[in-house]
């Protein structure tokens, strides 16, 4: 007999979530991102694409936040954590267009930056877990582990 998907209990699996080395990543990105922009005669497009990393990195972490909060409590709802991220990506959406609307045309930057941190968070998230899963099923057993933190 299974459980209907809405009475399961909330349940992530643990992943290979590492905010130094994506900020470590972030700030190189910068960089080139500025030195490329100089080099084009707008510099500030670099800069801006710096922030909206830095405002995808701190989605990131308040993701990382509401998940541990939300499983820690006795009776985790999905309810919630789908309002929480709905809020929260309301307003990073809203910082970043706010700040692509002011600062026109440089601005845009912001979007791109945000774009590309969701690629780079995917990546080194998605990249870990399918080399366990790969290494798993090479040794025959089951993969990754599942736990409630």
């Amino acid at each position: 007999m299974t459980t209907p998907a809405q009475d399961a209990p909330l349940v992530f699996p643990s992943v290979a979530f590492r905010p130094l080395r994506l900020l470590a990543i972030a700030v190189v990105l910068t960089a080139v991102a500025v030195a490329i922009a100089a080099s084009l005669g707008s510099p500030m497009v670099g800069v801006f694409f710096g922030v909206g990393l830095l405002l995808g990195l701190l989605n990131a972490l308040g993701v990382q936040r509401s998940v541990a909060a939300i499983t820690a409590e006795e009776h985790p709802l999905k309810k919630k954590m789908a309002a929480n991220s709905a809020t929260r990506l309301l307003m990073i959406t809203t910082i970043g267009l706010a700040i692509a609307f002011v600062f026109r045309p440089a601005g845009l930057g912001v979007v791109f930056g945000l774009a590309l941190f969701q690629v780079l968070l995917v990546l080194t998230t998605a990249l870990p877990v399918w080399k366990k899963l790969r290494s798993g099923a090479a040794d025959g057993s089951e993969g990754i582990g599942y736990s409630n933190d």
